[in-house]
């Protein structure tokens, strides 16, 4: 059950670095005592993480319901899915910017979307909500990595911000396949490397024109060299562990998209069997903790499954039914 682990595992992460999101270490410790002994706040709200995440989510059901993964069937549900997040009530949980702005821009009838994509923003509200797209079975490389970069070139264009979605997408695969975490930055640093000038134009169209380089395979690199920049940072942060010393000192806070998943998988490295302290490590840190905790669970979760959580916490997750019916639509 590693879909069912993951999407579960991201929803506790992102509930239990709710609270703690914008304070620091100290203030964290005062307010929560020991960091290895954080409890799952009642009730377990989650944040805009995991409602992007669902949204996906349901956009891929839809479409997959109904015939093959491509983008011109991905993009109306998908685009219909932000667009009620948005505009939903419920969407009262310290959204990023670039979210809203491109969604209310998505929301306006005729506007292409490399139109709304704000192509400057490589916040990691991109690849905080992609984890779906590395537990959808029956998917080929190509319609992974497509739809992921996709998905985040709907709000955040920038090409730092598709790279980490792709290589994000393409880290859960692995764990729920069953990759060993010892040898997971260098299957990621291999994949990135791999794809560091390929641009998915079926999939992004002329996104790559609304942003200021010489041509798609430029803009691509600039992106993927982020991301391989971030991995070194990560490899020597694992070289000499630090469990008790706060993980955005040496991986980055996480507010940008290839720190997000630098320091997500710094916690879920240091810890690999170790699932809520994993999460307990990215909550109790000075960044952007509920992101952090968020894809620290979805590693973590496609790694041991849905029997890494404890079931109090499961059980009393919000939003826990709809996403065990999505985990179970995805555990083949």
């Amino acid at each position: 059950m590693k879909a069912t682990g993951a999407l579960i595992g991201l929803a506790i992460g992102d509930a239990l670095g709710f609270p703690t999101e914008f304070d620091d270490v100290p203030s964290i410790l005062a307010a929560c005592g020991p960091w290895r002994r954080m409890d799952l706040p009642r009730p377990a709200f989650v944040t805009d993480d995991t409602q992007m995440t669902l949204a996906l989510g349901r956009a891929l059901r839809t479409v997959m319901e109904d015939g093959p993964l491509g983008p011109e069937r991905l993009v109306g549900p998908l685009r219909e899915e932000y667009v009620a997040w948005w505009r939903s009530p419920d969407n009262n949980r310290a959204p990023g910017n670039t979210c809203l702005t491109a969604c209310e821009l998505l929301s306006r009838d005729g506007l292409p979307w490399q139109r709304a994509s704000i192509t400057g923003s490589k916040g990691c509200g991109a690849n905080m909500r992609v984890a779906p797209l590395g537990l959808v079975p029956g998917l080929t490389g190509e319609q992974r990595a497509g739809a992921a970069q996709l998905q985040s070139a709907l709000t955040h264009g920038h090409p730092t911000a598709l790279a980490a979605s792709d290589l994000t997408a393409h880290a859960v695969y692995l764990l729920a396949g069953g990759a060993r975490p010892a040898e997971l930055t260098g299957l990621l640093r291999a994949y990135a490397t791999g794809n560091r000038t390929r641009y998915h134009a079926h999939w992004l169209g002329d996104l790559w024109e609304h942003a200021q380089d010489a041509g798609p395979e430029s803009f691509m690199a600039r992106g993927w060299d982020d991301c391989l920049g971030a991995l070194d940072r990560l490899d020597a942060a694992l070289r000499s562990p630090d469990p008790e010393r706060d993980p955005c000192l040496t991986t980055g806070a996480g507010w940008i998209a290839e720190e997000a998943l630098a320091t997500a998988l710094h916690c879920f490295l240091l810890f690999p069997d170790e699932p809520v302290t994993a999460l307990r490590r990215a909550a109790c840190s000075s960044g952007d903790s509920d992101s952090l905790a968020c894809l620290a669970g979805a590693f973590s979760g496609a790694y041991l499954g849905a029997g890494a959580w404890p079931r109090e916490w499961a059980e009393r997750i919000e939003y826990r039914d709809e996403l065990v019916a999505l985990g179970a639509l995805w555990d083949v």
